[in-house]
């Protein structure tokens, strides 16, 4: 039996974080430069947000790099995988990255019978078929013993109406979970779902933020007794990431403070 490939140490990673200008994504970034990990961040419009998320990882010491991507569009998948290689090459001197962060969403919110194609399809665009087609291009360039995070929902667990469709593509995306680790493991690469619960950011509106009233109600049904906040789930994520949970794969890990149990 050969022995498993092994991870470079924790401040030699590089990790890629799609949609990480913002909410959960920067959270996971800056959790993971606190750590001693370099970081590269997409944006797909809000690039002086990202411009802001690089400037306070390199505050932390570490490297960083913003590159855009329109999650929705697998046409540029292949001309930013090519970007990527120039950026890892150019910044950071390697020809790989470590870990993958499929965390780039947008919410949509219609009761079942009011439900669209075009809703449906948006939503599939960018929660579904691009975690499975940018990951299988970027393949090449992930370092064999790996880490990918998928990034899913607590809603693929519980219901809410008017979640349907968003929810679907988070319960695609946690059997596609399954599958990765086992097909990627002959690489020693490891991958997890993680699966946050309400949180308190501008996603969907910043509805869950802003609705006092949606926001007592959330927390009624939260066993810890409130709604998560950023704070609660980059750090989660960042660890999750780190090589010595590189043995926990196939999983799925909620972080929902206890919601709906």
């Amino acid at each position: 039996m050969t022995n498993p490939t092994p991870t470079p140490k924790l401040n030699d990673r590089i990790a890629l974080i799609t949609g990480g200008s913002r909410g959960l994504g920067k959270s996971t970034a800056i959790a993971l430069a606190k750590r001693g990990t370099d970081v590269v961040i997409t944006f797909k419009s809000a690039e002086d947000e990202a411009r802001k998320v690089v400037a306070e990882i390199q505050a932390l010491g570490r490297k960083a790099v913003a590159l855009r991507l329109d999650a929705s569009d697998s046409s540029t998948y292949a001309a930013f995988a090519e970007a990527l290689e120039g950026a890892l090459k150019k910044t950071f001197g390697r020809g790989t990255f470590d870990a993958l962060v499929n965390n780039a969403g947008t919410a949509g919110y219609s009761l079942f019978p009011q439900t669209t194609e075009a809703l449906f399809d948006e939503l599939y665009k960018v929660h579904l078929k691009a975690p499975y087609f940018l990951t299988q291009r970027l393949l090449p360039v992930l370092a064999d013993g790996g880490t990918i995070v998928n990034i899913s929902s607590g809603l693929a667990r519980f219901s809410f109406p008017g979640s349907s469709a968003y929810a679907t593509m988070k319960g695609g995306l946690e059997v596609m979970t399954r599958y990765l680790a086992k097909e990627l493991g002959p690489r020693g690469i490891n991958v997890n779902t993680f699966a946050p619960g309400a949180i308190e950011t501008d996603f969907g509106g910043g509805h869950v933020r802003d609705d006092k009233t949606l926001n007592a109600q959330i927390a009624s049904q939260t066993a810890l007794g409130r709604v998560g906040l950023p704070e609660d789930i980059g750090p989660a994520i960042a660890n999750l990431l780190a090589p010595e949970n590189h043995w926990i794969n196939g999983q799925r890990i909620e972080a929902s403070g206890g919601m709906i149990l």
